[in-house]
């Protein structure tokens, strides 16, 4: 294997490994990013709806939302790093740097500040219901004028290259090649665990590899178990998609997200009785956080059927073009009510990380999803996971600038065996989602999360043999989506405290009953 060389080594291109590498950027470092995605919608920050917000001038009351959000249970010097860097990180970078075209009030110079779920006033910048998008493609356009600044993309992290405690770099995959790259400090920033449930708002090759490769490397891993939902993901437009980066052929529903923000202009839920259910679960109804809204949704699916978004109280096709034109696309008529379930959404936990994004690895950082910075404790408050990846991202890319790169013998990645068939990681992949799904999703029995353990480890052990003799990309997706699926039943089956996303009901327990004041 050849070898190369870069001060700052980013793996992943969401916002938050974005911000890294543009703030390692304004420090003169030479900043390589390494990522998966082909083109920006295979980065998750691409998909993000509802928009980012912001402190506004009551920093306060959004730290209070975001603990009460979170069952308090978020960390509060995490916290307060978020929320006092909040409005000067989104001034600096998407409004100077970025000329980002946030919405702005009719008739008016100010922003047209959203509200989402949790929220107490207004205080989200978005661009109609497609903020991510419009946030992440002018980054990657002004990261790639920067002549500091190498973007490749089709490139998979497939190990870290690490010795007693410290990261040196990452064996990189491209095109079949791999190859060992040196850094003097590299940041993890490979988003979420959507491949490892059957339905997700998460783009493809979601596999957990960042969580996966730090914690095979000793890296501290927490709050696994916090896995959050989505309560508004249409069902109608469940399409199967094949993800070549799981596999080649391994199907999973790629259904798309309503978002929060036209529950938070006045749409309500409905079940298959054609009853508004929420205010019997929540008093704050469907602005109640997101693990009481979804657990309420699939009470109500397994009722009476069915449950449906009514839109009727709001202007929908005027306020939000995006989603109405997408359910056209897909043939769901919105007047009629449009047709929701829970679906896998974001990962609270993840790599343990300080408040710059040190990892407890010598030189390893992580940032966005695949980070545990302590923000979102047990649930997280809709629309910080931009901010919290752009905040993190900056902190983190300051730091870890002006280290001095260091080689070591890489680890030896054997390639002697004949490539696996098509369908061995199809099949293996297969089985974790199910496995995923009817023990480790919104609900979790005791004894389940036992099983899930069982099956999971022999499920590693079967891949474990294979990546001795074999380096492929899928095959070492597989490995991570297993590391990362045994991290989280084993994190889930410690806990024994409902809290949260993380919610144990008993055999014999009806799966949710409403509640005032949940």
């Amino acid at each position: 294997m050849s070898e190369k060389t870069t001060d700052v080594l980013v793996v992943g291109s969401g916002i938050a490994g974005l911000a890294a590498a543009l703030s390692a950027a304004r420090e003169g470092a030479d900043v390589t990013v390494a990522t998966k995605a082909k083109r920006p919608e295979g980065a998750s920050s691409w998909w993000a709806q509802g928009g980012i917000a912001i402190a506004r001038d009551d920093p306060e009351q959004f730290k209070a939302d975001i603990v009460e959000a979170s069952s308090d249970t978020a960390d509060p010097e995490a916290v307060d790093v978020l929320v006092e860097h909040a409005n000067e990180a989104v001034r600096d970078v998407l409004l100077e740097t970025l000329d980002v075209d946030f919405d702005e009030a009719d008739g008016d110079a100010e922003f047209d500040f959203g509200r989402e779920a949790a929220h107490s006033e207004n205080r989200i910048l978005h661009v109609d219901a497609s903020t991510g998008k419009h946030v992440h493609v002018p980054f990657l356009n002004y990261l790639d004028e920067q002549d500091n600044v190498e973007i490749r993309d089709d490139t998979a992290a497939l190990e870290l290259v690490r010795h007693e405690g410290r990261v040196y770099g990452a064996v990189l995959e491209s095109e079949g090649e791999f190859e060992p790259y040196y850094a003097g400090a590299t940041i993890l920033a490979t988003g979420g665990i959507g491949d490892l449930y059957p339905r997700s708002t998460n783009p493809d090759g979601a596999t957990g590899d960042g969580i996966a490769m730090a914690a095979l490397a000793g890296a501290d891993v927490t709050d696994m178990e916090y896995i959050q939902f989505h309560p508004t993901v249409c069902v109608d437009s469940e399409v199967r998609s094949t993800s070549k980066r799981s596999g080649g052929t391994a199907e999973r529903d790629s259904p798309f997200l309503v978002s929060e923000a036209v529950r938070g202009e006045g749409a309500v839920l409905q079940n298959g009785d054609g009853e508004r259910f929420m205010p019997d679960y929540h008093e704050d109804a469907e602005l109640a956080p997101r693990d009481v809204v979804a657990r309420a949704v699939k009470t109500e699916r397994d009722e009476t059927g069915e449950v449906v978004l009514d839109v009727s109280p709001l202007d929908f096709e005027g306020e939000f073009p995006d989603l109405a034109a997408k359910c056209e696309d897909h043939g769901v008529d919105w007047e009629d009510g449009i047709p929701v379930a829970p679906a896998e959404h974001f990962l609270c936990g993840g790599i343990e990380v300080d408040d710059r994004g040190q990892s407890s690895l010598d030189r390893l950082y992580a940032v966005g999803e695949c980070a545990r910075t302590g923000v979102h404790g047990a649930n997280r408050l809709a629309s910080t996971s931009l901010l919290e990846g752009l905040v993190w991202g900056l902190r983190a890319g300051e730091d870890a600038a002006g280290t001095p790169v260091e080689t070591i013998e890489a680890p030896d990645l054997l390639q002697r065996d004949p490539e696996l068939p098509e369908q061995f990681a199809r099949e293996k992949f297969h089985r974790l989602r199910r496995v995923m799904d009817e023990y480790i999703g919104l609900e979790r029995e005791p004894e389940d999360l036992t099983r899930a353990m069982a099956v999971l480890r022999r499920l590693k052990g079967e891949v474990d043999a294979y990546t001795r003799t074999r380096t492929s990309r899928s095959l070492y997706e597989l490995r991570s989506a297993a590391v990362t699926s045994l991290l989280i039943a084993r994190q889930a089956a410690e806990n024994d405290e409902s809290v949260g996303c993380h919610h144990l009901v008993e055999p014999d327990q009806e799966t949710a009953e409403p509640h005032a004041d949940d």
